[in-house]
């Protein structure tokens, strides 16, 4: 089963990206800070980690540089949820090391998308312009061979 952890300090955001993983079939933890998580992706090792960036104790700033640096963690997809939705700060946090961007408040669609993207990412990193042909309009990649001699 994938498990998600949830980084976020607000409550009502934890449980609306709750409810929304849960009902798709993730197994969901949840972190109320950086600190938090860094230690529970140690712990759990979670598949994806979704993460704000206004958090306190160690904002989510602070918690990807840590995540990059740590050989163990570094290939953990992490996709920033945030707030910070002006001009340049999607480039700001892709640039300090996030995979993924969603602005709030939350599309539930961009989500979906966003994480089967970087789940099937992180399974097969070997073959990035594959279409997945499995699932109309998709533009993200298959694991099923494309044929050959």
């Amino acid at each position: 089963m994938i498990k998600v952890l949830i980084a976020e300090d607000n409550a009502v955001n934890r449980e609306l990206l709750r409810e929304l993983l849960e009902g798709r079939g993730y197994t969901v933890l949840e972190a109320c800070d950086g600190q938090e998580a860094l230690r529970m992706i140690e712990e759990a090792q979670p598949d994806l980690l979704l993460m704000d960036i206004g958090m306190p104790l160690l904002d989510g700033f602070a918690a990807i540089r840590r995540i990059r640096e740590n050989p163990r963690l570094a290939a953990l997809p992490v996709v920033a949820v945030t707030a910070y939705a002006m001009r340049g700060d999607r480039e700001k946090i892709l640039k300090a090391g996030f995979d993924g961007y969603l602005s709030k408040p939350l599309n539930p669609s961009s989500l979906t998308a966003e994480i089967d993207r970087l789940l099937i990412k992180s399974r097969h990193p070997a073959d990035p312009d594959q279409i997945n042909e499995d699932r109309p309009g998709s533009k993200t990649r298959s694991a099923r061979p494309t044929g050959g001699t």
